[in-house]
């Protein structure tokens, strides 16, 4: 109950109100820029993906968009929750600051009532249009996002694998739309995101590990001086990620041309990692961008030779 009172407290929290002309327009964008469009597209993306390989025989078009809203609607809902929480320790970090929560310009009780509709929204659309088990996932997936991950972030520096968890569910979610159970290609998935997400986020702490520290997250690169362990971890995960790239083709989900790129695929995008975590003070930034771009590039080529290279 006092976590509660703390996010509703508005004795620190400065809303300011919107010019007259500028109200309704600025007002819907900053309730849209909350629910991070950019990071719930990837969501979306994966979980039709998911859904896509699940299926065999001719698409479920009403069914697949139903997956969809529901999937945007859930995630939406974890990404306000969070940024409600979040919105003091934003306020201290550049890249952050200005956000509508942080700024003020939506209250901590608008964005609570958004977010729980969202998340209320999600969990039954998926419940009613595509299947329990889904929303089941769903469900799970902003729980774990809001009460594991979100404070794990001030406590420990494990929080990016705690953040791995329902960043990789998303594919899974997809699967259990399509087939209404959790097949080894729900798991495979997992295993593949999961492991995807580790180099990825760990360069994004890297390249803002001065605004991280400012806001008191122990991301792993700012909790030590010679980035030793983060390297390490880097090009371990990305080690890992080939052979777990496999599981498709070792699982009849996908053919030879597919293991062929994962390869091909893994090995380029393990350079990068192996470039980041050797590279000098002056150039471990670059690196690290670079790092964060070829993850960019990467999950998609392989989700696409896959979908093309379908058993």
């Amino acid at each position: 109950m006092e976590q509660l009172n703390d996010i509703l407290d508005l004795s620190n929290d400065v809303v300011l109100p919107a010019p007259r002309a500028r109200l309704a327009g600025s007002r819907l964008m900053d309730f849209y820029d909350i629910t991070k469009p950019r990071m719930n597209f990837l969501v979306v993306a994966t979980t039709l993906f998911g859904f896509r390989i699940a299926t065999s025989g001719p698409i479920r078009w009403p069914l697949l968009v139903s997956t969809a809203v529901g999937t945007l609607l859930s995630a939406s809902s974890a990404s306000v929750l969070n940024q409600l929480i979040e919105r003091r320790f934003d306020r201290l970090m550049a890249r952050t600051r200005n956000r509508p929560l942080p700024a003020g310009r939506i209250a901590p009780k608008e964005a609570l009532f958004y977010g729980l509709l969202l998340g209320i929204c999600g969990v039954v659309y998926l419940a009613l249009l595509v299947n329990l088990l889904t929303a089941a996932l769903g469900l799970v997936t902003i729980a774990w996002y809001l009460l594991l991950y979100t404070p794990s972030k001030r406590v420990t520096t494990l929080n990016t694998v705690i953040g791995a968890v329902p960043g990789a569910i998303p594919p899974m979610m997809g699967v259990a739309a399509a087939q209404n159970a959790l097949s080894p290609v729900a798991l495979a998935l997992f295993v593949i995101l999961f492991l995807w997400q580790m180099p990825h986020f760990l360069a994004i702490a890297t390249l803002y590990r001065k605004d991280y520290a400012a806001g008191g997250f122990k991301m792993l690169p700012c909790e030590e001086a010679n980035r030793s362990f983060t390297n390490r971890q880097i090009v371990l995960y990305g080690m890992a990620l080939i052979p777990a790239s496999l599981l498709p083709t070792l699982l009849g989900i996908a053919g030879s041309a597919y293991a062929a790129a994962a390869i091909l695929l893994g090995l380029a995008f393990l350079s990068f990692c192996i470039a980041c975590a050797t590279s000098g003070i002056g150039d471990h930034l670059r690196d690290a961008r670079k790092l964060f771009i070829a993850s960019i590039v990467y999950l998609p080529l392989l989700l696409m030779a896959m979908t093309l290279n379908r058993m």
